[in-house]
């Protein structure tokens, strides 16, 4: 997969009707696949549509799940145009075997009961077989859900629709996608340890095994042209604090390049790394010298998860897809002053979303961490932002939960890290009670936007238990 790309949506739709009515009606049929257009066409902003047309008997159900199942299509959606039995929809679903979302859109805001004969009716029943395929899917254990509304100037039930789409092209996404894992976890956080079989079965994604000597041999590698320009992209990129040298930025740098290299070479879409090394050895200064190059990488839509944090690579890459950046973020401290939750990391940050250019400072000493190096700081911008965590129950499931705020313009702290003001629908207190009841890690992602309802659905897509703080 290419890591920069995210990947399109392919969804299926089709309508759905009684054949009975079409002789008895002249003219309903036609106008159903008019509704039908209609949905094909706004489908179509936010996804690669593959459209049956109007679906009236239980043989044409049966075909139509074939060939959404030839098409391989991520998400369907049912129109209910009609009235129809729900024998002539349940097998289109079960045969593609993938989520359905069920359209309920009217047509009209209200019948005209004077003079509304049982055609305009019909025309107009949307509502009428919901209840009954929705009771077909839940006895056959297929996942689904309803969209209520209008078909036409209705921006709450389209922009509901649009964020299945969104959600439906983050699992397209992270299906195949390649999460490099490269050194190990930091010992003793316990929250952060993960399966990597619990990823390929719940996810489909793949966890590439990345050893220290491989980027090593990259770093040895790096040509003196190569490092330049990695220089002065740093430059260009970063404002640089009067405490970086000049050695410790081209070994930053230097690094950087190595990363690139062992990011190509693995085909790497996302990454959670971390390495302690010892008594000042290569692997020691490697370890200490990542944020820059994963900083960089980050940027680019490859998401670097410190401290082995593989749950939290894939929150990051979520948010990412999202076009929402997913910067590497713990809690720092309460403010009861101002009711806001200072929050951040030492490491890698998604600096695209950064309010102004983000600044590269150098550390005589990591907390906590071996070794020392330059350090980014920054940021991310005000307006609207969402947290979005992944974490394990104690059954072995994954689990995502999110939680909106604001992010408030301030001083932060000025120590390499990156630190924001986030202020939620919950004071302080009562939202580190709420969050930590969830049982999360101690990391999330932190991106712009209000990303609750598509991330809902993405957990809703995987099958996947979703909760919403605050």
């Amino acid at each position: 997969m290419n890591s920069t790309q995210t990947s399109v949506a392919k969804v299926g739709v089709f309508a759905i009707g009684l054949e009975a009515y079409w002789d008895q009606f002249p003219g309903l049929k036609e106008r159903l696949e008019g509704y039908l257009g209609h949905v094909e066409e706004r489908l179509g902003q936010w996804a690669d549509v593959v459209s049956l047309g109007l679906v009236d008997t239980a043989p044409k159900a049966y075909d139509a799940g074939k060939r959404f199942a030839e098409e391989r299509v991520d998400l369907v959606f049912c129109h209910a145009a009609t009235y129809a039995t729900s024998s002539q929809v349940l097998p289109a679903v079960q045969e593609a075997n993938v989520p359905v979302v069920v359209l309920n859109l009217q047509p009209v805001s209200a019948l005209d009961y004077e003079t509304a004969d049982t055609g305009e009716w019909l025309a107009n029943c949307s509502a009428c077989c919901v209840p009954e395929i929705s009771c077909a899917f839940a006895r056959a254990t297929i996942p689904f859900n309803v969209v209520s509304g209008m078909l036409y100037e209705n921006a709450e039930a389209w922009g509901e629709i649009e964020e299945w789409c969104r959600a439906a092209g983050v699992v397209r996404t992270l299906r195949g996608s390649r999460f490099g894992f490269l050194g190990h976890t930091y010992p003793g956080m316990l929250d952060l340890y993960s399966d990597f079989t619990m990823h390929h079965a719940q996810l489909g994604l793949h966890v590439e095994i990345l050893e220290m000597d491989n980027l090593k041999d990259h770093v040895e590698r790096a040509s003196d042209d190569a490092i330049g320009a990695k220089v002065e992209e740093a430059r260009e990129t970063f404002e640089l604090d009067e405490s970086v040298s000049q050695e410790s930025l081209d070994w930053a740098a230097r690094v950087s390049v190595g990363l690139d290299g062992l990011v190509e070479d693995a085909d790497i879409d996302a990454l959670a790394y971390y390495y302690q090394g010892t008594d000042g050895s290569i692997y020691e200064q490697l370890g200490a010298s990542l944020i820059l190059g994963n900083s960089l990488l980050t940027a680019r839509g490859i998401p670097a998860s410190r401290e082995g944090d593989l749950k939290n690579a894939v929150a990051m890459k979520v948010m990412d897809i999202l076009g929402a950046g997913g910067s590497y973020t713990e809690f720092y401290a309460m403010d009861f002053e101002e009711n806001f939750m200072l929050m951040g990391h030492d490491g890698p940050g998604h600096i695209a979303i950064s309010d102004r250019k983000p600044v590269l400072r150098e550390l005589e000493l990591y907390h906590g961490k071996a070794g020392y190096g330059v350090s980014v700081e920054f940021s991310v911008r005000t307006g609207p932002i969402t947290i979005c965590a992944v974490t394990q129950t104690r059954d072995g499931r994954l689990k995502m939960m999110a939680a909106q705020g604001e992010s408030l313009p301030g001083p932060t702290l000025s120590i390499g890290n990156t630190n924001s003001r986030l202020r939620f629908s919950l004071p302080p207190a009562a939202f580190m009670n709420a969050w930590c009841e969830q049982g999360p890690t101690h990391h999330c992602a932190l991106g712009t936007g209000h990303q609750a309802g598509v991330l809902s659905k993405v957990a809703r897509l995987l099958g996947l238990e979703f909760v919403e703080v605050g």
